[in-house]
């Protein structure tokens, strides 16, 4: 669990939207809605939803606690499905090999070759469990703000993608820019000239 591990990677989020409507209730039951699939189908080789932060891979949120103040703590889950290239290699090796001597050919053609690779690969997947990641989010109701517990490029954008689809909220990743945006100390007028300013190189 990253939010309770010496070391760890944080996106910071702005939460943008009209939140008026939903309620602690309301939250709960829409994170319940698009919770992680209990069934896991074999032939999807990409599957997300949400989790209990107590536990990761029983996904009712029926008796778990997500509600710990103004805060509100849960997890995204992603599990992929991916072949070892050295896997891939080999079985494609051996399968071209069998029908060479099938064929009578000396070669495949580029278009046998691919088929063939695809073919293997798509099969390969279906056998192979996919490997589970979790990510711990931390929701500050009263700041607006969400503490997304990772870096990576892939599971900042499912997180954005899938927090619009179930609360119909924007995550807006807050930088030194955005932070500004949002900054109460800044004027309008202040908030104007700063979204104009453009990077300065500076050299010796």
């Amino acid at each position: 669990m990253a939010l309770l591990s010496a070391s760890t990677a944080l996106t910071r989020y702005r939460v943008e939207g009209n939140k008026e409507t939903l309620s602690l209730e309301t939250i709960r039951e829409k994170i319940n809605n698009n919770r992680f699939p209990e069934t896991e189908d074999p032939a999807s080789f990409f599957t997300s939803g949400w989790t209990p932060f107590e536990s990761h891979y029983l996904s009712d949120f029926s008796e778990k606690t997500i509600i710990f103040g103004t805060h509100l703590l849960f997890c995204l889950r992603i599990d992929k499905k991916s072949v070892p290239s050295r896997i891939l290699k080999k079985m494609v090796t051996i399968e071209t090999q069998k029908r060479l001597q099938e064929s009578g050919k000396e070669f495949l053609s580029k278009n046998e070759k691919k088929a063939l690779k695809e073919d293997i690969e798509a099969s390969l997947l279906l056998r192979i469990p996919a490997t589970p990641n979790i990510y711990d989010i931390l929701w500050d109701m009263e700041a607006e703000e969400v503490y997304f517990f990772s870096s990576q490029k892939a599971a900042n954008e499912e997180v954005e993608t899938l927090f619009l689809k179930t609360f119909g909220l924007h995550l807006v990743r807050i930088f030194p820019y955005t932070a500004a945006m949002f900054s109460n100390e800044l004027s309008d007028i202040e908030k104007d000239r700063f979204s104009t300013l453009s990077p300065v190189r500076f050299s010796e």
